[in-house]
């Protein structure tokens, strides 16, 4: 039995002739009589009820014309993952990535993926949320790795990856040492109505978790300090030149002594995953990196 000869018992039934089954193969209509007859002579049974207008499948044809389908079937989804293994590997990924990645080790999946994809070129540009998404937006990046904040622009897809939270930050021996709660270290947000804050700048996901928190508390934080990367806000916290909210993430990575707080009423952060544009269809290597990051997210959450 040949491929060949499932190709041209398929495409028979689905045009109802011989003659237009090899209009459409592009193959003179005897060679396609001569291939069924050959198959059902393998096969010891007749496939087709032959009249002079039309072909009709007997009992033993549609039995086999679901086999054959569901090969055929088989076969172009093969061909299609084969075709996508190799724009994977001659692809490039440009990535754009936040501070804050919650449990996500972003350089432990840039590995993996090179190790599997030796050949596709990885760029990785770090930076705040809002300047990656311009990138996106203007087809320098092909998917940011960020805090998925509320409000994401309709032209972007969301990938959710990983959860993250919100904690305070102060230096070590702050007054708010020994606070706790339930047998915790907490506090409410409320209480630091008259200290400095340390922020990103305005219109950064952080300045407005800390502004829209306050509100809900009651105040108006007093900013004293911006830095310009969250690593940037802990140094001037451990220093003594205010406190911070900080996504935990940051707060417990290697960094300069600060004392971590949890918030009675800590507002929400939002989750972590990859942002990719809705207009701009992703390539090959962009969407096998996306799976590896969600691989990755998933062994971790496991972890």
């Amino acid at each position: 039995m040949e491929l060949r000869q499932l190709v041209y018992f398929e495409a028979v039934v689905r045009h109802g002739g011989f003659s237009r089954a090899g209009e459409q193969l592009r193959v003179a209509q005897p060679a396609v009589s001569a291939q069924i007859r050959r198959l059902e002579a393998e096969l010891g049974t007749p496939l087709l009820r032959r009249t002079t207008r039309q072909v009709a499948l007997t009992e033993a044809g549609e039995l086999f014309l679901v086999r054959v389908r569901a090969v055929l079937d088989q076969l172009d989804l093969a061909r299609a993952e084969l075709s996508e293994l190799t724009a994977v590997l001659r692809g490039r990924v440009r990535i754009g990535a936040t501070p804050v990645l919650s449990t996500l080790d972003l350089p432990a999946a840039l590995a993996r993926f090179h190790r599997r994809h030796p050949s596709v070129t990885l760029t990785l540009r770090t930076g705040l949320i809002a300047d990656l998404r311009d990138a996106l937006d203007s087809g320098e990046l092909d998917l940011v790795v960020g805090p998925l904040h509320p409000g994401l622009a309709e032209s972007h897809l969301a990938h959710p990856l990983a959860e993250e939270s919100v904690v305070l930050a102060t230096a070590p021996g702050h007054r708010t040492a020994g606070r706790t709660a339930g047998g915790r270290r907490a506090i409410a947000l409320a209480d630091l109505r008259d200290e400095p804050f340390v922020c990103l700048p305005r219109g950064t996901g952080l300045r407005a978790i800390l502004t829209a928190a306050a509100a809900r508390a009651g105040f108006e934080p007093r900013i004293e300090f911006e830095a310009d990367t969250p690593a940037n806000v802990r140094e001037l916290v451990a220093v003594g030149l205010g406190v911070a909210l900080l996504a935990e993430s940051v707060a417990l990575a290697a960094g300069p002594a600060i004392d971590i707080l949890r918030l009675d009423d800590a507002p929400e952060h939002p989750p972590i995953g990859c942002i990719l544009p809705r207009r701009r269809a992703a390539n090959p290597a962009t969407r096998a990196f996306v799976q590896q990051l969600a691989d990755s997210a998933a062994g971790a959450g496991r972890g």
